[in-house]
Formats: C-alpha cells, structure tokens, sequence
C-alpha cells in the first residue's frame, strides 16, 4: 500500500492506495501515530483504495477515537466495494463519508 501525505498546519490528508489488510495496516497505523499530533481535520482519501479488511477497519477506528478528541475525521472518495463493507460493519454510523 502506499500512503501519500499532506499536511497544512493543522490539515492532514492521507491518501491511501492499494490494500489496506493484515500486512499494511500496521504501516497505516505507524503513520498515523507518527503524524496525528495537533492536527484538528484528518482526511482519508480512498479513491485509489481496491480493498478493506477488518484489520484495516481497526486502524480506521482507532483514528476516528483519536481525532474524537482532538477534531474531525472525513473519509472521502470511496468506492462502491469498500463503502459495503462500511455498511455491513456499521461503519457508516460512526464515519464521516463524503
């Protein structure tokens, strides 16, 4: 998976790109350990993400806890076959999706 960042003050974006699984969920996680501090509006941009597992949906949740305290979380751009799987987990009730 590939994750592209960007940042403007206290505005971070992250694209995600791929697979978001087993194996590179921990490297979202990294990520967003490494740069969630101060920042008030977090933004994931799915438009190139092809999948999303439960591990995955874990990150995302601890993100949306996170930016809880701290602001807002948007999730945007999401595809038809990951937007299900937000459905079918409940996601969509706890997610901001654009």
């Amino acid at each position: 998976m590939t994750i592209t960042r960007s940042k403007n003050e206290t505005s971070l974006t992250l694209a995600l790109e791929g697979r978001l699984d087993t194996t590179t969920a921990p490297q979202l996680e990294a990520e967003l350990k490494e740069c969630l501090d101060g920042v008030t509006s977090l933004t994931l941009d799915m438009q190139q993400l092809a999948y999303l597992s439960s591990a995955g949906l874990r990150v995302i949740l601890a993100a949306q806890k996170q930016m809880n305290k701290q602001g807002k979380m948007v999730i945007k751009n999401v595809c038809d076959t990951i937007m299900e799987v937000f459905e079918v987990t409940g996601f969509t009730d706890i997610l901001t999706i654009e």
